[in-house]
């Protein structure tokens, strides 16, 4: 009978390859995070996304807006959670603690705001399919960094400066979210009272139009600071190239509201733009 031995060499070999292989594949997937901003900022300066009160027909079939947003924001929690045992951090508390904000804003994104949506919101308007679509394939790209960067590739979990950068990031964060969470309540709530769209007012509302962008690009500064990272940087700079000239777009909107609309409110950062 002849037995065979594992060779301890073909293993190492096999191992080392794999490793190169999902460092080949993070980077880039790094890369198109950052090339994939300027044409999402370019694109969304001549043609708005058609939800919303861009709504318009002519994007292909569409689904209710509340299952919409579950479904392609999702990936961002449970591709995060499947990935992040595969780390080399995947035991050490300072990884849990530092995707722990990160997890926390998705969870009220995937799951509570879009109940919230359903309860409030009195719109038949449809979701296009497409565009839910290129949300989850980015959220699939992004979630895949993020829990991939905090879980196994981050090297500065013993540095002396990590507390300081993750609380630091943490308030920035923290008040971005509370920003976003408020201005998302009013327009739910402006919503639910029917009788087509209306002025925001009071608060966030009385310096830009859309506090709800400005409170999330805020919250990934935040987390930017946090993950002290080119993987965060590069989700904060993504956030800005979509979320500013869809603001920008809001606030022209809202102009057509000539009477009503304050000729001092910003678009999206209080005091500029």
């Amino acid at each position: 009978m002849c037995i065979v031995t594992p060779n301890p060499s073909s293993s190492s070999s096999r191992n080392q390859a794999m490793a190169l292989l999902d460092e080949s594949l993070f980077h880039c997937s790094l890369l198109s995070l950052y090339l994939i901003g300027p044409p999402t900022f370019i694109s969304l300066k001549f043609l708005q996304a058609p939800y919303g009160k861009h709504h318009r027909p002519g994007w292909g079939p569409t689904i209710s807006p509340p299952l919409a947003w579950f479904l392609m924001e999702s990936p961002t929690l449970w591709l995060t959670i499947l990935l992040f045992p595969f780390g080399q951090h995947f035991t050490n508390p300072k990884a849990l603690i530092l995707i722990s904000p990160y997890l926390l804003h998705y969870f009220h994104r995937t799951c509570i705001y879009p109940l919230r949506m359903y309860r409030n919101s009195r719109s038949t308007g449809g979701f296009p399919v497409s565009v839910a679509l290129m949300a989850f394939v980015f959220n699939v790209l992004n979630a895949y960094l993020q829990a991939r960067w905090v879980s196994h590739y981050k090297s500065d979990y013993d540095g002396g400066m990590f507390w300081c950068k993750f609380f630091g990031g943490l308030v920035v964060f923290v008040w971005g979210m509370r920003i976003n969470m408020w201005a998302d309540r009013v327009l739910l709530g402006l919503k639910r009272e029917g009788g087509g769209y209306k002025v925001p007012r009071g608060g966030w509302f009385e310096l830009v139009s859309c506090p709800n962008y400005f409170g999330e690009i805020v919250e990934w500064l935040g987390w930017a600071v946090m993950t002290w990272s080119w993987v965060g940087f590069a989700f904060f700079l993504y956030t800005c190239a979509n979320l500013v000239p869809r603001a920008c777009a809001n606030h022209k909107w809202y102009l057509k509201f000539q009477e009503d609309y304050p000729t001092n409110r910003k678009a999206v950062i209080p005091f500029l733009c």
